[in-house]
């Protein structure tokens, strides 16, 4: 197996995967369940409480899998488990039905979904410094985001023109009914979101089975789990001696955190404040996925010429001014000047937040990537994943519980969604004590309960 086929068969997790982010958290599902709750406010409190469950679970159970992995090896057996979450989970959300709503049992299996694709995630992104020298890996990262862009845009697509329907006049954006005979009135267009993005993973996660082969590991020594638990605990323990990297993960938690949030509630707010159709926020999806692939592709090779670390500083500016922004465009003024009724002002200003949402956003995750490999122990890339995931996740119900409360408090969404200011501004200060090339790791005398790998 050729290193370059090792490579592409990488890039197709985020091929297969990205459509969860685009399709179901972000622009189609999201704003179905606005639709179906009915209140703007009430799905933007109900979607951050369910999305916060779910990432407390992720933070608890990351780290620990990442442990054992490094100790058990076999990382293909881990993913190949949490493929089967991720595509159970998102094809039961085609029982969403408009008349037979129960969102309790919706949010279980979002979940589902969602926990079987951030950990299947870790142990992907654990794989990327075996895929070429460290001055590549910002390249190899960049154009994998890129390439996933790419996949949730044609998913995109291909769900906005041939299988969701207005729910006023129940066509499709190109003026057709939904294909295969499904039913506007029962929204099945709208709800076959779910099977395409679990068909979908299955599909295109061939290339990534047949290509990507990992190390055949030794075989663990008696009592390997319960060491690897307690190496992760020598981790933890480590991070205060490791300033660079504990610096890192903080900043990476905070704009992380910041950057899901405007992932999570883009649709819904679009819907609610701007009063979006669905074909609108379509268009406004189109934009920011394109720019998001072409900017992933350009930064990795950024990264590559000046490092991740002033790559990820401009991407931090860029998304503090959107989120900014958001605050301050309505249907009603923009930057606090007031516009007529009817303005299409407030609709182009908002297009152009989701281009620069969609370019600083794909390039961030590409180099935030990047910059943990620079900081993790080589011998421990699965748990130090497992870690990136718990910062990712330690705090990812913190905005979509502050959007939550604040939008109960405040009763306006567009409020609600300031919190993710202050998000942004502490990723950004955290991000001064990272040492752009990481730094060397505590002696091992200073670990002696870790096990070896």
């Amino acid at each position: 197996m050729t290193n370059r086929k090792r490579i592409w068969g990488w890039y197709f997790f985020d091929w297969a995967s990205q459509p969860y982010n685009t399709l179901l958290i972000t622009f189609i599902f999201a704003p179905y369940v606005k639709e179906l709750i009915g209140d703007g406010a009430q799905a933007q409190t109900v979607w951050g409480l369910g999305i916060g469950m779910a990432g407390i679970c992720i933070a608890v159970l990351a780290p620990i899998l990442g442990a054992i992995s490094d100790v058990s090896g076999n990382r293909l057996r881990w993913i190949w488990l949490f493929s089967v979450m991720y595509v159970v989970g998102a094809y039961a959300l085609w029982w969403a039905a408009p008349g037979d709503f129960n969102v309790t049992t919706t949010l279980i299996f979002f979940a589902i979904g969602m926990i079987g694709m951030e950990f299947a995630t870790i142990f992907t992104n654990s794989m990327l410094p075996d895929l070429g020298p460290r001055e590549e890996v910002g390249r190899i990262s960049g154009s994998g985001w890129a390439f996933g862009y790419l996949g949730g845009l044609i998913a995109l697509i291909i769900m906005l023109a041939l299988l969701q329907e207005n729910a006023a006049t129940g066509k499709t954006m190109i003026g057709i009914d939904p294909i295969l005979g499904l039913d506007p009135a029962e929204r099945e267009g709208t709800r076959a979101v779910g099977p395409l993005t679990a068909i979908w993973y299955v599909v295109f996660m061939i290339p990534f089975f047949m290509f990507v082969r990992d190390p055949k590991p030794p075989k663990p020594p008696k009592g390997a789990v319960a060491a690897a638990l307690r190496g992760l605990g020598g981790t933890i323990r480590s991070l205060p001696k490791r300033p660079s990297l504990f610096a890192y993960l903080g900043s990476s938690m905070f704009y992380r955190d910041g950057l899901n949030g405007m992932y999570t509630f883009g649709g819904i707010y679009a819907s609610g404040v701007l009063g979006w159709s669905i074909t609108q926020i379509g268009i406004f999806a189109i934009i920011a996925i394109v720019s998001g692939a072409v900017f992933a592709f350009l930064g990795g090779r950024a990264d590559r010429a000046f490092g991740p670390k002033p790559v990820i500083t401009v991407c931090i500016l860029i998304l503090t001014f959107c989120a900014i922004s958001i605050v301050l465009v309505s249907r009603d003024s923009v930057y606090l000047m007031p516009v007529a009724a009817g303005s299409s002002l407030p609709d182009i200003v908002f297009y152009v937040i989701g281009a620069l949402i969609g370019a600083a956003g794909g390039v961030i995750q590409a180099a935030s990537r990047t910059m943990m490999v620079r900081q993790a122990d080589p011998e421990r890339m699965t748990e130090a994943f497992g870690i990136y995931a718990l910062a990712g996740k330690a705090t990812s119900f913190l905005a979509p519980l502050l959007i939550a409360a604040t939008t109960a408090l405040t009763d306006s969404q567009q409020l609600g969604v300031s919190p993710l200011i202050a998000l942004f501004l502490i990723g950004l200060i955290l991000l001064g004590w990272v040492h752009p090339d990481g730094a060397p790791a505590p002696e091992k005398e200073d670990r002696a309960e870790w096990p070896a790998t």
